[in-house]
């Protein structure tokens, strides 16, 4: 089962961006991908899905993406879920934070799509 991808991105343009960079897993592989606009709608969808990895964003309304991914941390539900935090904050301080929290990974805006298509692959296990 290749497994779901949700982007949970206040910014349309950037859940645009996402979406368009893995496409390529959902095309050649079947991954399924998921997008939400705030942190709030992310978590439901993360409760509700249950995707195998999260790419989600830190500035947010609703909920920060701090406080997304302490709360799929704490839900032993979900706590399996990849969280990869995609952010403009860039400062090792906040790095820190996330990875703390339990993200797999903290990457940093603008990112790279090859390194997304990359992580993405890696997280869910993909050989296609």
């Amino acid at each position: 089962m290749p497994g779901k991808i949700l982007i949970v991105d206040d910014e349309v343009h950037i859940r645009m961006l996402l979406e368009q960079t893995l496409e390529e897993l959902e095309e050649d592989c079947g991954v399924e991908i998921l997008s939400a606009q705030n942190g709030e709608e992310g978590l439901e969808l993360i409760r509700s899905q249950k995707p195998d990895v999260v790419f989600l964003d830190i500035m947010m309304p609703k909920l920060n993406g701090y406080e997304v991914c302490q709360r799929v941390k704490e839900d032993p539900a979900i706590t399996s879920i990849g969280i990869v935090l995609l952010t403009a904050k860039g400062q090792e301080v906040d790095r820190r934070q996330g990875l703390e929290l339990g993200a797999s990974r903290y990457m940093t805006k603008p990112f790279d799509p090859d390194e997304v298509l990359r992580v993405a692959r890696e997280l869910l296990n993909l050989e296609c």
